[in-house]
């Protein structure tokens, strides 16, 4: 029925006066009916359970083959081709992670083991569930930021720093009270903590991808995600300054920390450690020009110079043999152990406390590892799934959280390094995790009087390229202020604030602009490109043509309850004629003429001038060019009628163009096509203004 009406409608239009013109130009569209869509919900959810349901061995293959990617390319593995860039990427990226996530541990609050655990596991499991193939999947400093912040707060909840043991906890540590009962210190509390927020993490992401939640990926924009990423580094930075001047002040958390951190700096300024300021300030001196070059002749270096294992070596030996810890107090990594501690669950008790907390670490950490995979996918030519990389990463957080390790996620920085070095396959991830497994049994405890200054200033030069945003802002502005305003109060409140609820903040602005712009957006008047049928804005383009008596605009927004006025008062003002106005001017004329005839005095005044409302208004046709309208709701449905309603009463036709299907089934189902009306369709504005010139040569349509 909807079909038969709007193909009547282009009847209509092609019976109409203009004749044969009219008939040749609209043509095609006598043969453009809508589909019938298939209502038969019942046969379609049983077809749908049927497919779900069923248990045949090719489907059961294709679910194994897809859970677990890699029996689909390992068999397929080309040894002589893909092996040499593999292990060369693989033992690269293994050798800056080690220094990285003795660092990273630092950050999250723990012990410089568990970072390397992390790595450890993340790099293996990510290799048997993951479908990209150039992703390092291993310790992130911002979701280390947000993970230490949760455990220093349990820490300090919990109401103990060191001893005695936490009720439930016996057998987490590796001391002895008494000689027979493990007690849990502050280590071991701080390490089941972020087991346990690792675990829900995991559950979380995990779910979103059984349930097929990775849109909620779209709503964290480019801008959003490095304004949040630029004002967590911000905070990671501050967290760090203590370690860099030696300085013994509790961490902080909660809204305002950065505040309060510089605030605790500046008070115990005067407690400077003068060894580990000038360590700090040596390590700068040679690990930042080192990166600038590593960046800068990063197309002739077949790898990047590892300069932060050469960093790492030289202090240790340098604080070893200078016995800094013993002669100037200097704060160290201290003992590592070797080989892996026994297995514990997460401590189920604390789940409630976290639950929450997990929520936005979850969140940022499937959200990058979806946006980098996608990225080198596309850059490489094939395909990832994003549902599968939420079941990869959640994964990477679930199993390990039973191996004392905390929150991952994918890494920039490593995956550059991955991808530059000649990665070709997963295969990178497990020589990566064989580099640390060397080091884990033989060379961890090596690492003893390594000053924490030094994994600081390792933490703060990772940090730069989210610190050198800051250098993009003019050319952020110039391509979009929207945008750079969204990157700016994202970075301000998770800087000022917190990470959490400057996420949050993100999100809501974000999407508040996109609800402004739709709101208020352009909507200019269009003009004729000579000797085409193209039509652009009067306001961007000169030389433009218009038609005689009429107007074309365009309105390039959805029209819905938000944006219905901003419509009509665009459409108003633009054409320059209210049809409400005009149509009250014309009953007060009227009336005033008939007391004027009523009183006999209309003679006299025939020497007045004419009324507003009797004043011709310069067009008769409307032309509205659709083509930007992606959808109508029930009010923008009405708006239209409601428009073409006041035009129409004041002998002002209202066309409208370049609908697209879903605004067309729109119309149609919104009754806007009635008996007897005259609104018409048209594909295309020149169309449009063609049959209005037609109509008005020939006289008005009958109604």
């Amino acid at each position: 029925m909807a079909a038969m009406t709007e193909t009547n409608h282009i009847h209509e239009m092609m019976e109409g006066p203009e004749g044969d013109d009219a008939k040749c130009s609209f043509h095609h569209t006598m043969f453009l009916e809508p589909q019938e869509k298939k209502r038969n919900m019942k046969a379609l959810l049983l077809k749908r359970a049927k497919e779900t349901c069923s248990c045949t061995p090719a489907k059961i293959k294709d679910c194994v083959l897809g859970f677990f990617p890699i029996l689909q390319w390992l068999p397929k593995y080309k040894l002589r081709e893909y092996l040499l860039g593999d292990v060369m990427s693989g033992v690269i990226v293994g050798v800056l992670l080690v220094p990285q996530s003795i660092a990273y541990s630092l950050l999250a609050g723990l012990e410089p083991i568990y970072g390397l655990y992390t790595s450890f596991f993340s790099c293996i499991i990510y290799c048997i569930f993951g479908t990209s193939r150039h992703i390092s999947v291993s310790i992130f400093g911002v979701v280390c930021l947000m993970l230490g912040q949760v455990v220093d707060r349990e820490v300090e909840r919990a109401g103990y720093q060191l001893e005695p043991a936490v009720p439930g906890l016996e057998g987490l540590g590796n001391g002895t009270g008494n000689g027979t009962e493990p007690l849990c210190d502050r280590g071991c509390y701080a390490m089941a903590v972020a087991a346990t927020i690792t675990f829900i993490s995991g559950v979380y992401q995990v779910a979103m991808g059984f349930f097929q939640v990775g849109f909620v990926s779209v709503y964290l924009s480019d801008s959003l995600l490095s304004g949040f990423v630029t004002g967590a580094s911000i905070t990671v930075l501050t967290s760090q300054v203590k370690y860099l001047l030696g300085l013994d002040i509790p961490r902080s958390g909660g809204v305002g920390s950065l505040i309060t951190t510089w605030i605790n700096i500046f008070r115990n300024i005067h407690t400077t450690n003068i060894c580990d300021l000038i360590t700090s300030f040596l390590c700068f001196l040679v690990l930042i020009p080192a990166k600038e070059l590593n960046e800068r002749f990063k197309s002739k270096l077949k790898a990047p110079v590892p300069v932060e294992l050469f960093v790492v070596v030289a202090a240790t030996l340098a604080s070893h043999f200078g016995k800094l810890r013993e002669t100037y107090g200097s704060s160290v990594s201290g003992h590592i152990p070797t080989g892996f501690l026994p297995p514990r669950p997460p401590v189920w008790t604390l789940i409630p406390d976290v639950a929450l907390d997990a929520i936005p670490i979850a969140i940022i950490g499937f959200a990058i590892t979806v946006s980098l995979s996608e990225m080198f996918a596309k850059k490489h030519g094939y395909s990832v799934r994003a549902n599968q990389e939420m079941y990869a990463i959640g994964f990477c957080n679930i199993i390990p959280s039973f191996f004392h390790c905390f929150t991952t996620s994918a890494a920039l920085a490593k995956t550059l390094v991955k991808e530059s070095t000649g990665c070709r396959t997963q295969m990178s991830g497990m020589v990566t995790s064989l580099v640390i497994l060397l080091v884990l049994l033989v060379i961890a405890p090596l690492f003893y009087s390594l000053q924490k200054c030094v994994l600081a200033v390792i933490t703060i030069v990772n940090l730069r390229g989210a610190l050198l945003k800051f250098r993009d802002l003019p050319k952020m502005w110039h391509l979009s202020r929207v945008d750079t305003v969204v990157w700016g109060v994202t970075m301000a409140a998770t800087a000022l604030v917190s990470t959490e609820i400057g996420l949050l903040v993100g999100v809501c602005f974000s999407m508040l602009c996109v609800i402004f712009r739709t709101q208020r957006p352009e909507a200019p008047l269009l003009g004729w490109v000579a000797e085409s049928e193209t039509y652009e804005s009067l306001s961007a383009y000169k030389n433009l043509q218009t038609q005689p008596g009429v107007v074309v605009f365009r309105f390039e927004a959805p029209i819905y309850y938000i944006n219905k006025e901003c419509f009509k008062s665009t459409l108003y003002k633009q054409t320059g004629v209210n049809p409400v106005w005009v149509k009250a001017a014309k009953k007060k004329a009227e009336k005033r003429k008939l007391k004027e005839k009523e009183a006999g005095s209309g003679d006299k005044q025939s020497g007045v001038p004419v009324d507003f409302g009797s004043e011709p208004v310069g067009f008769h046709s409307i032309v509205i060019d659709c083509c930007a309208v992606q959808f109508l709701d029930t009010a923008g449905i009405r708006t239209l009628k409601e428009v073409c309603k006041d035009y129409g009463d004041i002998d002002v036709h209202v066309l409208l163009a370049q609908c697209n299907p879903s605004v067309r089934s729109s119309l149609l189902r919104g009754e806007f096509f009635k008996e007897g009306e005259d609104h018409l369709l048209f594909h295309s504005v020149h169309q449009a203004v063609d049959f209005a010139l037609g109509t008005q040569r020939h006289g008005a349509p009958k109604n």
